[in-house]
């Protein structure tokens, strides 16, 4: 899988960190190996041309997504077919704020926005409800494991040695 992280905002970001993501998400949703992706995150100037030109709406937003092959995620026990998924352009200017709002930190956000939009680059939108509660619902999942992932990847082994090491059943021999 190509996964492309281009960080052309001026703002420090753990652009690995996002490759892993979405690597997550991609597997998560069983798209092919061999697909390709690529995350760029840009300031709000060029995110706000991009949004007028492409949306017709004013100001920077803060996620777009323009899909390519219009690939779909695969199914129990098979994969998405190869091609190309799309760009997704993420403003971390704007994340900043709406993480603010959120109460949550801006990788946090950054997160959010980038899943959100590997999912609209796979077909998922939210503008009819039923949509919405599929995507968000989907979105929160993905999340939800990328997190636990993350969470137990901090931990330090949590794995006694020496005598720390005995069961307490050893203990007990050894007191006797």
């Amino acid at each position: 899988m190509s996964i492309d992280v281009a960080n052309e905002s001026g703002v420090p970001t753990d652009e690995t960190r996002l490759a892993l993501l979405a690597r997550h998400v991609l597997d998560a949703m069983r798209v092919h190996p061999l697909a390709e992706l690529s995350i760029v995150l840009v300031d709000e100037a060029p995110m706000t041309e991009l949004h007028v030109r492409w949306m017709d709406e004013p100001g920077p937003t803060d996620v777009l997504s323009f899909p390519m092959d219009e690939l779909r995620p695969g199914g129990p026990g098979r994969t998405s077919e190869p091609g190309m998924l799309g760009d997704v352009i993420i403003c971390p200017q704007v994340a900043e704020r709406q993480a603010r709002k959120a109460g949550h930190s801006t990788q946090d956000e950054i997160d959010l926005l980038c899943t959100h939009g590997i999912l609209h680059l796979l077909g998922y939108d939210h503008a009819e409800p039923d949509e919405h509660r599929e995507m968000f619902g989907l979105q929160g999942e993905l999340l939800a494991t990328w997190r636990r992932l993350q969470t137990a990847a901090a931990e330090p082994a949590q794995r006694p040695s020496g005598a720390e090491a005995r069961t307490d059943e050893e203990r007990e021999d050894t007191s006797r």
